[in-house]
């Protein structure tokens, strides 16, 4: 079963220096039939105007990822990691006991558009960190699937306290990815540029899908197109 979340149907947030698109329920928009899906709890999908930003706010018992899609994200927190985030660079802070962080956009001229995903850990309690790896690499351009965050490490990804895999799909034309789920395990498709289609069903920039009870998912697009596939327990 695939669930379509097309990218216009998802909550907004506009605040002058902030458009942000809320897949599940998130501050003050509210959809009680979209609230999460298994541990996806949070995709924002932000744009950031120059110069602006979050201040200093706190996060506790939650896995949060960060992927830059254009421009660059600066990073400040408690743990006293400082960095800034570009395309092709995914950031993982695990709140665990408690964390604070801030988020701005440092160019002067430039937006940042970006996703910022929330998964629930596997338990509460776990000890704050913060990590920051670039795959900026050939991996991203050959095509296929590559692991970006795993609960193991696997194949150079980053480690998150979640039984869930996150994979960057980068699609070339016509040429089909095909992703196997084992018994019990679900998936989220988030297309970051282009369109594609999961299992045939048509997703446009922006929109997501979520998977249930399918045995595998074939990815395909007519032009070069990319996504994130979350594999879920």
């Amino acid at each position: 079963m695939i669930t379509k979340r097309p990218a216009n149907d998802r909550g907004l947030t506009e605040i002058g220096w902030l458009h942000s698109r809320h897949s599940f329920s998130f501050g003050n928009y509210y959809d009680p039939e979209n609230t999460s899906f298994r541990a996806l709890r949070v995709i924002n999908d932000d744009i950031v105007a120059p110069g602006m930003g979050f201040d200093t706010h706190p996060h506790r018992d939650m896995e949060i990822l960060t992927w830059v899609l254009t421009g660059a994200l600066q990073h400040r927190d408690s743990l006293g990691s400082g960095s800034v985030i570009r395309p092709g660079e995914l950031q993982r802070m695990s709140a665990g006991t408690g964390i604070a962080h801030s988020e701005f956009n440092p160019s002067e001229t430039e937006p940042v558009h970006l996703l910022q995903i929330w998964l629930m850990p596997d338990r509460k309690g776990h000890t704050p960190s913060y990590d920051q790896r670039d795959f900026t690499t050939a991996d991203l351009q050959r095509g296929g699937l590559t692991a970006l965050a795993s609960p193991d490490g696997r194949d150079g990804s980053m480690t998150i306290h979640r039984d869930t895999v996150l994979y960057h799909a980068s699609l070339k034309p016509r040429t089909p990815i095909k992703h196997t789920l084992a018994p019990n395990r679900h998936a989220w498709v988030q297309v970051t540029h282009g369109s594609l289609a999961v299992n045939g069903v048509a997703l446009a920039e922006g929109d997501g899908a979520a998977i249930s009870d399918e045995t595998q998912i074939t990815l395909t697009a007519d032009t070069a197109s990319s996504a994130l596939v979350f594999d879920l327990d």
